[in-house]
């Protein structure tokens, strides 16, 4: 499976996709943390992220896949919302709390 199909894949198949750099454990940058943070924040406990540092055709392919040149890249429901200053902006607003499904806050 190449990188468009492996993430067009897992935003399909999963509520809420976190692109990352590093883990939600360890995030290796602070925007990933932040993002982390944020949704921690919104009670979201089922999170599937993705590291792209463990592999370079996803880190880029995921840039373009949604012509956007900065990780993290987070979507919910197969849509892009935005990388961790809109996801602080919508947080801030209550958007992203509303627009996180309930199942993944189980």
């Amino acid at each position: 499976m190449d990188a468009k199909d492996f993430i067009s894949k897992t935003v399909t198949e999963n509520p809420v996709v976190l692109f990352m750099k590093g883990t939600a454990q360890f995030p290796q940058c602070g925007f990933s943390g932040r993002a982390i943070q944020i949704l921690q924040a919104c009670g979201v406990q089922n999170l599937v992220t993705v590291n792209v540092l463990d592999d370079d055709d996803v880190r880029q392919g995921i840039k373009d896949f949604s012509s956007w040149p900065t990780i993290p890249q987070l979507y919910v429901g197969g849509e892009f919302v935005g990388g961790a200053d809109i996801m602080y902006e919508m947080y801030q607003s209550g958007e992203l709390q509303k627009l996180l499904p309930e199942s993944a806050r189980a």
